[in-house]
């Protein structure tokens, strides 16, 4: 048995010796890469934290003293110091650990948001309210030099370095890399740091030479020590975090244990905040990470140990992104790009490769990025900002009031959209249809499939006097599904028999519509498919087209509330069509991590669920249930069962998370209801 099997808490770290505790610095970076190497996660990030995190534990007594990490994605070995070992064979699935801190998990984790830049502000509360209670507890916050782009943490800084009884050790770690190298004037000024070490080594050797002098020595030197900040600014600008107030203490090596652990013992004893200041390096200590120059396998795929080669996947929507916008980019010479500490991630680096004048990656600052973006539309350009859905919830303010409001065309392209699973609620990008729903102007595209990402994104950058809104979500797009028709802007993909039921399926949820389809044809129910493409605003043509059939069914992988399924029967509602509506989408609550099919299957965005819902709507007869309106009563009564015995045993519906089965959340709405 290893070192590693016998740590149970944090508190098993405090009677290993030196040897011991480097022995279980090596166990754990073989257990995270043999991890990883068959789950996929964030490797690299945790590999570059493990000595850092190990000192953090022996020095501080968690969870009393609370630890608060940015983001969360290199909190592997806090999750295995503090018990939960086990939960690592299915990490990132459900039933497994989550790849973030998860209060469920542990009394050690505290913060859930994976956001980047919030740690600061968390910590600052902390810290205060302790005081405030005559506690005494520290609050340490690890937060990575690429998070320190974000606007929010310097807002968090201010207000930190005048809380002079805030028990509050921020620990950066310096890697000089967020996804990808970390970018601006903060970089540059931390680099310098990294390496710059001439202030330590010179002032010690001041301090030697000139106490040796008998008589005047010691004087001449405490003369020259009041000279200290001056001498810094010269030789290591610490004055970067000093001028705001902080106590500086670094640069350390933060691979060094030890050292680590001083460092942290003299800021943990000096009363207030202060400010550690560790390098590290992403994916030390295993070579292929090392060596790995896209991003030091940041977030690799499984992937075999011995020589790092991660296994062979499809392409993905953000393939189709990347080599598109580059085609678009040599087309159109205004065209540029923009993103926020992502270009890889979100499918940037060929277009950056390609024109690296026309390509901004502005740090983690997307409220920057939008308001940038529309500036450089007011020049004459045409930006594309590139971002995952979920972080575009940071600049809905510079959307609404920067761009829209000023009518700038600037097009947004918004990755891993809908339920992504993996990462955990904060990266579901589950809301930026209800929220750009109320956006005046904007206008919001939602492919379902490559071909259809392709003709979109084209169509979008063609704008030039609104926003426009570009989403897909994570993974694989499904084969190319070719309209059979066109109402209005619209793609039919299936009308077949009587106009009983149409179904308006928005973008990745078309191939679960025209599956839907199939089991209601099968059962003698006529269906209209439609694909909107362009979900905002609503097409004319599909409010014609509820007004002729029986039963209106809108599916989308956006919230429930005040998406597109919402705002269709405000539509319909408003132009007087009364055909009786079900809305499917993702309720409002924050889903647990697990595989994108599996949380589908537990909220009931599957072709069986929804299916067996419209049946059992049209079995109640709707508003007009004439005997020559449809499929008659003694064919309706049959069709639950048959649909039910023909799905296969995995698809049998389980209870969703509230208790309401998935055909309840999909309940039917008079677009018209009677007073």
């Amino acid at each position: 048995m290893g070192i590693l099997d016998s740590i149970a808490s944090p508190h098993d770290l405090a009677d290993l010796d030196d040897a011991q505790l480097d022995q279980l610095a090596t166990e754990i970076r073989d257990f995270l890469v043999q991890t990883c190497s068959r789950t996929g996660g964030h490797l690299g990030p945790n590999l570059g934290v493990v000595e850092l995190t190990m000192a953090i534990h022996r020095v501080f007594d968690s969870p009393r003293d609370r630890v608060v990490f940015d983001t969360g994605h290199q909190t592997y070995v806090h999750k295995l110091l503090t018990g939960r070992r086990a939960g690592f064979d299915r990490l990132r699935q459900e039933g497994g650990v989550s790849g973030y801190p998860s209060q469920a998990e542990s009394d050690h984790d505290i913060v859930e948001n994976s956001h980047a830049s919030t740690a600061l502000s968390y910590a600052d509360g902390l810290a205060k309210a302790y005081a405030i209670r005559g506690e005494d507890r520290h609050v340490v916050a690890v937060i990575g030099d690429g998070a320190l782009t974000g606007g929010m943490a310097w807002e968090a800084l201010n207000n930190i370095a005048i809380a002079s009884s805030s028990k509050l050790v921020i620990v950066v770690n310096d890697n000089g890399r967020s996804y990808t190298p970390t970018i601006g004037g903060l970089a540059t000024a931390l680099t310098r740091l990294r390496t710059n070490p001439r202030y330590e080594t010179v002032l010690d050797l001041v301090k030697r030479r000139l106490t040796a002098v008998p008589g005047v020595g010691a004087a001449a030197y405490d003369a020259l020590h009041a000279m200290k900040k001056g001498l810094k600014d010269a030789l290591a600008p610490q004055g970067l975090f000093e001028d705001l107030g902080l106590k500086y203490v670094g640069p350390v090596d933060g691979h060094d244990r030890a050292a680590m652990e001083h460092v942290l013992a003299q800021a943990k004893r000096f009363g207030g905040p202060v400010i550690v200041h560790a390098i590290t390096r992403k994916g030390f200590g295993y070579d292929p990470a090392e060596r790995h120059e896209a991003d030091q396998f940041h977030s690799p795929p499984p992937f075999d140990i011995e020589t790092g080669e991660e296994h062979a996947r499809g392409r993905i929507w953000t393939d189709v992104f990347a080599d598109e916008i580059v085609h678009i980019g040599q087309r159109r010479k205004d065209v540029v790009a923009i993103t926020a500490a992502m270009v890889h991630p979100v499918g940037l680096h060929h277009f950056q490769a390609r024109f690296p004048e026309r390509t901004f990656d502005v740090g983690i600052a997307e409220q920057h990025a939008t308001t940038s973006a529309a500036g450089l539309a007011m020049g004459g350009l045409h930006p594309v900002v590139a971002v995952y859905a979920t972080f575009l919830n940071r600049a809905f303010d510079q959307v609404l009031m920067d761009v829209a409001l000023h009518r700038c065309g600037v097009t947004f392209v918004l990755d891993r959209a809908g339920v992504t699973g993996d990462d955990g609620a904060s990266h579901n990008g589950m809301w930026d249809m209800s929220m750009l729903q109320v956006v005046p102007g904007l206008r919001l595209a939602a492919p379902r499939d490559a071909a259809r990402l392709r003709e979109l994104l084209n169509e979008a950058v063609d704008v030039g006097d609104a926003p426009t809104v570009v989403r897909f979500p994570k993974g694989s797009p499904p084969a190319d599904l070719e309209a059979v028709d066109r109402a209005g802007g619209a793609d039919v993909l299936v009308r077949n028999g009587t106009k009983d039921v149409l179904v308006v399926a928005v973008g990745s949820m078309a191939t679960t519509g025209v599956e839907v389809a199939e089991r209601l044809v099968a059962q003698g129910i006529g269906v209209t498919v439609v694909d909107p493409r362009w979900v905002k605003p609503v097409d004319p043509a599909i409010v014609a087209l509820a007004r002729e059939h029986r039963l209106v069914v809108s599916i989308e992988d956006n919230g429930e509330t005040g998406g597109c399924g919402a705002v269709l029967l405000q539509t319909l509602n408003a132009a007087g069509v009364t055909t009786p509506f079900r809305l499917h989408g993702i309720p409002q609550e924050f889903l647990q991590h697990a595989k994108r099919a599996a949380i589908l299957e537990r909220i009931g965005l599957t072709s069986q669920a929804i299916a067996r819902g419209i049946v059992e709507e049209l079995s109640t007869g709707g508003p007009d249930d004439g005997p020559d309106d449809g499929p008659d009563d003694g064919l309706v009564d049959g069709l639950v069962d048959g649909l039910v015995a023909g799905a296969p045993d995995a698809m049998v519906l389980p209870p969703t998370g509230d208790g309401a089965s998935p055909s309840d959340r999909g309940a039917a709405v008079d677009a018209d209801p009677a007073p």
